[in-house]
């Protein structure tokens, strides 16, 4: 029998809290940085935009 890692719910809740936690540092609204932690959006990306004077609204766009 192959054993195949198996990714851990309370390691995945450690991350998407983390990547919550940078989003909202970002100025992203809670309700969309929350959408942006789950998703597989690229998080360096998502704070760029901002940083360069993307609303977080259309970054979300851009990303999700």
């Amino acid at each position: 029998m192959t054993e195949t890692p198996v990714w851990r719910e309370d390691e995945q809740s450690k991350v998407e809290s983390w990547r919550l936690h940078v989003l909202i540092m970002a100025g992203f609204p809670l309700p969309l940085a929350e959408r942006l932690a789950a998703s597989e959006a690229d998080l360096h990306t998502c704070v760029q935009l901002v940083d360069e004077g993307c609303n977080p609204v259309t970054a979300a766009e851009i990303l999700l």
